[in-house]
């Protein structure tokens, strides 16, 4: 136990300097730490302070999942009818009653010919094979059965495609959600899934709940449709539309009608930026990914001379004239107001639109002022616990107290460096993990050190009482920190925010601690005792 091979020192050594350096950033100035950003091989973040460290807003937010089942029902009607048109084009099959119902997820229809069912279910076959993956043993999920009696056919959702996809809707809301609060990746926010419709966002040093509500909430769902020339205003202000034509709000007022038929989405967009159009007022510039791009020439220049409505959400923000087709693949979005309203625009377009609707539970505002009173506690409570923990050590063990605490000391300047580089976020509960490390990264040494009294006491010389003492009370250390350590597993697995942070510093100390105790205090007193070697151990 008390000799260490080149190899093991080396290790030793290079795993205290490094993650004692990774803590080095939280000490020195800005301009210090902007100058180690610069150079790629030096440590440059910080620990990351939590909402009730630093102050923000905190927003819990309801899914409604229940839309999924909808969309996906009237896309699935969708494909019936594409189907339908193919095959009577091809081989002159009519489908006949195409239904939905919402209460079983299922689209019916039937055919007219008996010659045409195998024809018929082997063209609708594609839609009835897995194509969603993780399912229970992380294999696809088929999303659709289909059943078939004589002449009548039916599609229908199936239970764990639903939820699977259901899942799915709340993990893109998730991403959509981070991208729309930190469109750079620059500020450090939580947003996590609390359940299976809910979600948890922590926007630290943000001061105003409102507006990040009103950015998150809007659905910013873009589309691009046809407008119907054919109706009149008197049509329109009496309601009177034909079949595939909705009457739409439009920004500057009135009512437009436009046909329901999307020629493209925003779902096709891989760029947006506020920008100025020709007139200099604001705008929103865009660019459409190839296929789409294709696809919106093709419109624009088949309908050179019509309109057509740029519809977000539930209203018209704009309704142009094809002057001449569009074929680059990009386009632009006047009349959006003012600059600040056309940044956050390109924000909601670049994001993505949300596939389910967001309903805030909760929010909450946690002042800087009160952030600032935790860590001045959290400090002293630190202080105070190390102070306390020192004294002890120095005072019961002499001289191997001494070596405890410059282990504990390196101990702290190691957690704060994992934490640094994990990035993981501090907050009070974490604080209150560290100062509980402080107790128990000594926890081990104060074992060592009383079994080596005792096998002193019992004859042996140092060599032989300080080998005996590390090797009769490691079982115990180990058996002690695991147990603590599956507790904080536990914790993290099952807890939330704070119990998260106060299970990941808890875990890194817990392994740090183990780390200083079991190799850097064993290293540092086997050095002492192999040089001065001393009659009796000053214990």
């Amino acid at each position: 136990m008390l000799d260490f091979p080149r190899w093991k020192l080396v290790m030793i050594l290079l795993v205290t300097f490094f993650t004692v350096l990774l803590a080095v950033p939280n000490f020195v100035s800005d301009d210090a730490r902007k100058f180690m950003e610069e150079q790629v091989w030096l440590p440059h973040k910080t620990v990351s302070l939590g909402l009730d460290l630093q102050g923000g807003v905190h927003l819990l937010l309801e899914a409604d999942t229940d839309d999924v089942a909808a969309t996906k029902l009237k896309n699935l009607a969708g494909s019936v009818r594409d189907t339908w048109r193919d095959l009577r084009k091809t081989d002159r099959v009519t489908f006949q009653r195409i239904r939905t119902d919402i209460e079983t997820n299922t689209v019916h229809f039937s055919i007219r010919k008996e010659e045409n069912i195998e024809r018929t279910e082997r063209a609708l076959r594609p839609l009835t094979q897995p194509s969603i993956t993780g399912g229970a043993f992380g294999g696809g999920v088929k999303e659709v059965e289909m059943d078939q009696d004589g002449l009548n056919f039916s599609l229908t959702l199936t239970e764990e495609g639903l939820l699977v996809a259901k899942r799915d809707a709340l993990q893109r809301a998730m991403e959509v959600v981070r991208r729309r609060i930190d469109p750079d990746g620059t500020r450090e926010i939580t947003v996590q899934r609390q359940g299976d419709t809910r979600i948890v966002i922590e926007v630290p040093g943000a001061d105003n709940a409102a507006e990040l509500v009103r950015i998150i909430s809007r659905t910013a769902k873009l589309t691009f449709h046809d407008v119907d020339t054919n109706i009149g205003q008197e049509d329109i202000a009496r309601g009177r539309t034909g079949a595939g034509i909705e009457l739409v709000a439009m920004k500057d007022g009135g009512m437009i009608a436009i046909k329901s038929r999307v020629i493209v989405s925003g779902d096709c967009l891989t760029n947006a930026s506020a920008t100025y159009d020709q007139n200099n007022q604001p705008a929103v510039s865009f660019r459409f990914s190839p296929a789409c791009a294709a696809k919106f020439g093709a419109h624009t220049q088949k309908n050179v001379g019509r309109p057509f409505a740029i519809k977000l959400d539930d209203l018209v923000i704009s309704a142009p004239t094809i002057i001449s087709p569009i074929l680059g693949g990009s386009g632009q979005i006047t009349g959006v107001g003012d600059i600040g309203e056309s940044r956050e625009l390109a924000i909601l377009l670049q994001a993505g639109s949300l596939p389910v609707p967001l309903k805030v539970m909760l929010q909450s505002t946690v002042g800087p002022d009160l952030g600032a009173d935790s860590i001045a506690a959290g400090k002293m409570a630190s202080v105070i616990g190390l102070i306390a923990v020192v004294v002890f050590m120095a005072l019961s063990y002499g001289r191997f107290g001494i070596a405890a605490n410059v282990a504990l000391i390196i101990n702290l300047l190691m957690i704060l460096g994992l934490l640094s580089m994990l990035q993981a976020t501090l907050t009070l509960p974490g604080i209150a993990g560290i100062v509980l490390t402080i107790g128990m990264a000594v926890d081990a040494n104060v074992l060592v050190f009383e079994r080596i009294r005792e096998e002193q006491k019992g004859g042996r010389n140092p060599f032989q009482a300080m080998e005996a003492g590390y090797r009769q009370a490691i079982s115990t250390i180990m058996d002690a920190n695991i147990t603590t350590f599956i507790a904080a597993a536990v914790l993290y697995m099952l807890g939330s925010g704070p119990v998260q942070g106060f299970a990941v510093t808890l875990a890194l100390g817990i392994m740090t601690s183990m780390f200083s105790a079991v190799l850097l205090t064993r290293l540092m007193l086997a050095t002492w005792l192999k040089r001065a070697r001393p009659t009796t151990l000053p214990i």
